[in-house]
């Protein structure tokens, strides 16, 4: 028979019982109240996975577990920080990034952007690619320039706007054929200018698409504006993964201290347009999902390596307007994992800040 005293040694045991504040035992359920170690979502997620597994092992699959899991009083380094200055109208700022290369990042950030359209939410996209811009092309505006409007006085950058999303980006300004070649101060400032001289107007959504790695354009974002949360794409393959984890760490520094809301797993398998129900696994099985237990968040969806996808891309139209098409339905079940899990991190968790970049430092609170 399960007993509170039971449960009290085997909570000492696991060395959780300083987190716990109270707990009952009613027959088979046990509730437990406890405060985790950090604020951070996937924190949470991750104490949560790991008291259910504990309690599974040790007084087996019949034992209910109800777990209430609280935030605890912010750090100092967290009492420290300011709340950076919101861009006025926007209700969510999304990063979307990669610690590497070529793992499609972009066309996901296309896909979710129209999707969310599609749902009715007001969207827009900041390609923050400076060296590599490619949202113009995949959203098919390529070519266009943005006007230059008057607000309050003030002459500010109309966004280009297709498919229901309003977009900026470096390659609205620069040839086809002409390089970017800045240093990451000149990047860093048309990046600013681009968030901050811009008329956005009213949006539930702007996604930022973050270049690879862990650079200046990177800091730039998380000391300019408050970023709601961060989702990351990665392939299945070890080698991408492994630059994943050091991109997620980044987000989770103390001092930036940004919530991860999930994991897209792109090119996950190949499904050839004759053999729809047919996967092969070319680049792994189930890598991003083992990355995502072990550091305790979401996987948001995964992605196939479609044909379709490629193409409607290139030719800038994103394939989750293929209205009743597989791939769109991907698209729509990845979204609305994003939309709740932002849910979640807006219920849980307070608004994040912008923190002050020194080169000396790394990263410190902004004064």
């Amino acid at each position: 028979m399960l007993t509170k005293a039971k449960v009290q040694d085997f909570l000492k045991e696991i060395e959780v019982d300083d987190l716990v504040h109270n707990f009952q035992v009613m027959g088979n359920d046990v509730y437990i109240d406890m405060t985790a170690h950090s604020p951070a979502m996937h924190e949470k997620k991750k104490l949560e996975v790991a008291m259910k597994q504990a309690f599974a092992t040790e007084f087996g699959e019949e034992v209910v577990l109800k777990l209430k899991i609280a935030s605890p009083e912010p750090s100092e380094v967290q009492q420290n920080q300011i709340k950076g200055k919101q861009i006025p109208g926007i209700q969510n700022i999304i990063a979307i990034a990669s610690g590497k290369g070529g793992v499609g990042k972009s066309t996901v950030t296309t896909n979710i952007a129209v999707t969310l359209a599609k749902m009715g939410f007001k969207v827009g996209v900041l390609d923050a690619d400076i060296y590599g811009p490619s949202i113009p092309t995949m959203l098919d505006t390529f070519g266009d320039k943005p006007l230059s409007i008057e607000v309050d006085g003030k002459n500010l950058m109309k966004p280009i706007e297709n498919y229901g999303v309003k977009m900026l980006s470096i390659g609205y300004f620069s040839g086809a054929n002409q390089a970017v070649v800045w240093r990451g101060p000149m990047a860093s400032k048309a990046l600013n200018q681009m968030i901050r001289d811009a008329h956005w107007g009213e949006l539930d959504f702007l996604l930022i698409d973050l270049p690879p790695g862990t650079g200046d354009i990177h800091l730039s974002i998380v000391q300019e504006v408050p970023v709601t949360g961060a989702v990351i794409v990665s392939t299945p393959q070890h080698i991408a993964l492994a630059d994943v984890r050091k991109g997620i760490a980044m987000f989770t520094m103390d001092s930036i201290n940004i919530p991860v809301l999930g994991l897209v797993e792109n090119m996950a398998y190949f499904t050839p347009e004759e053999l729809p129900d047919h996967k092969y696994y070319i680049f792994g099985n189930q890598g991003a999902q083992y990355l995502a237990e072990d550091l305790g968040i979401p996987v948001l969806g995964e992605i196939p390596l479609i044909q379709s996808i490629r193409e409607s891309g290139d030719v800038g139209r994103p394939a989750a307007l293929q209205d009743g098409s597989k791939i769109a339905e991907i698209y729509i079940k990845t979204t609305q994992n994003m939309i709740e899990s932002l849910v979640e991190r807006n219920k849980n968790l307070p608004p994040t800040e912008a923190v002050k970049i020194t080169t000396m430092a790394g990263c410190s609170p902004k004064k």
